[in-house]
């Protein structure tokens, strides 16, 4: 097995979301390639030789056994993915992401696929400068000289900004710039198990709603106007308990605590089983309670049809459940939805599962990871 060497990448992109692209690439290399080692800050340029937008450019190192050929089939391959489209042209375009190889260890390489060191490295200051960052003592084996004295030398006057953005070497270290994770959802669409599964992979807190015996919702669910006001206001007394128990108290073996709900459900459900009258007194209970508990960083609500939600339900065998008419669960997702639409200051994400099954299929897990990883991205942006 091949031994493993340290690589230098240059990573580079001046269309879409630069700064996500330029993140979801490091993670994609540390998949195919490596473990990332090293990350430098993130700096923006313009376009040079070309009319387009700014640049945001960044360097990292990363160790791999991969040889010289596989690294380089990994970056273009990393680039398509990504949205890349390469032509035969020699002039320069605007990119969704750019990855060159710098150095892969100290080898000097001439072929009619790969030049390593890359042939305009010394050319470049929005590569030495990041590479600076990293390596400013790594030698040139053509040049001999080490990063800080190229930049030095360097002729290249184009302006450069470093600015305040971070890359994170490895998908747990972006999970811990998290405070709060609240996922949310129907009955039946799987919150708990996703927050169970987030929590375990990247060292959450779990935070789980506790459902103490309701002696009110199995009568709610054979007469709802009846039971809804004392069902309601029981649900809204346990839960502001739990939830301000739970938030409150940090644990310090944790990076952040991730919710299978959040309390504004309360007020969703209220608003769909009470009578206008009792849901105007409720609401302004509601109001002065949730003023005083902890918000989301990111709120994810994880949408699912009727049909599929009713077969979950049906599954999981809860006797109490099994009764829950496609009209009550049509009218909680709405009632989510119209939450979310009308509280834009809040980060919110709405994860579509109707062809997605994160419990059976790791990539669907995948997905679903990778839509919150861009969500916590844009709120860093």
């Amino acid at each position: 097995m091949r031994e493993k060497t340290t690589v230098y990448l240059s990573l580079g992109s001046n269309l879409g979301n630069r700064y996500v692209q330029l993140q979801q690439s490091l993670f994609a290399l540390a998949k195919r390639l490596g473990p990332v080692t090293q990350v430098s800050a993130v700096y923006e340029n313009p376009a040079s030789g070309f009319q387009g937008g700014d640049f945001l450019n960044a360097c990292i190192a990363l160790e791999t056994a991969a040889s010289p050929s596989e690294v380089l089939a990994a970056l273009l391959v990393i680039e398509q993915e990504m949205g890349r489209q390469r032509s035969d042209s020699k002039n320069y375009e605007s990119r969704t992401i750019d990855i060159d190889l710098l150095y892969y260890g100290e080898e000097i390489i001439s072929t009619a696929a790969l030049t390593v060191p890359h042939p305009k490295l010394a050319e470049r200051n929005f590569v030495l400068k990041p590479l600076a960052d990293i390596a400013p003592q790594y030698y040139h084996p053509i040049h001999q000289k080490d990063t800080r004295n190229l930049l030095q030398e360097s002729r290249d006057s184009h302006p450069l900004n470093k600015t305040t953005l971070r890359l994170f070497t490895d998908r747990q270290a972006l999970f811990d710039q998290l405070h709060f994770l609240a996922i949310e959802g129907t009955i039946g669409v799987g919150k708990t198990t996703l927050s169970k599964k987030i929590a375990a992979d990247f060292n959450g807190k779990l935070v789980l709603e506790r459902f103490a015996d309701n002696p009110f919702l199995p009568k709610f669910y054979q007469e709802p106007s009846r039971f809804a006001f004392p069902l309601e206001m029981s649900f809204l007394a346990d839960r502001y308990q739990q939830f301000t128990e739970d938030t409150s108290q940090f644990d310090l073996f944790k990076n952040f605590m991730v919710s299978d709900y959040d309390i504004f459900k309360s007020l969703i459900f209220a608003g769909i089983t009470l009578q206008k009258d009792e849901f105007d007194l409720y609401r302004k209970l509601f109001t002065f309670m949730y003023k005083e508990v902890k918000k989301p960083d990111i709120y994810v609500y994880l949408y699912q049809n009727t049909d599929r939600l009713l077969e979950n339900i049906q599954r999981r065998g809860r006797v109490y459940e099994q009764n829950i008419s496609k009209d009550y669960l049509d009218q909680i997702n709405r009632g989510y939805l119209d939450f979310i639409k009308s509280h834009p200051q809040q980060t919110s994400l709405i994860i579509n599962l109707e062809h997605l099954d994160f419990v059976k299929h790791p990539a669907d897990y995948e997905t679903v990871l990778s839509a919150i990883e861009v969500k916590l991205l844009e709120s860093l942006f």
